[in-house]
């Protein structure tokens, strides 16, 4: 029979209060839960991501195909602003990163 972890279970592991830099076993179950949230999101992004390298590599086949350049810059352009209209400055470092994921450096 499989055993569920909870939070009780990992509050009073060994440790789990050094793993999560908290000082207190509630607090340490907080950010236990909390990270193991965040592990599923950056699951789903890494998913998302390798699903617009798949889409993104579709485009650039068709482009070519059709005798176009594998690279739009215009478009490249849209896709840094609107990163950046809804995250800052750090959202244009991470299209820039999307970007190079979806066509390699150019």
């Amino acid at each position: 029979m499989q055993h569920t972890v909870t939070t009780t279970d990992r509050v009073h592991a060994p440790g789990v209060t050094e793993r999560t830099g908290a000082r207190t076993e509630e607090a340490a179950g907080t950010i236990a839960d909390a990270r193991m949230r965040i592990d599923a999101l950056d699951d789903r992004i890494i998913g998302l991501v390798q699903e617009r390298v798949a889409v993104s590599t579709v485009i650039q086949q068709t482009r070519i195909a059709s005798g176009g350049r594998r690279v739009n810059l215009s478009r490249e352009m849209e896709v840094l602003e609107h990163f950046r209209e809804a995250l800052g400055k750090p959202g244009t470092a991470l299209a820039m990163t999307l970007l190079e994921l979806c066509r390699g450096r150019i």
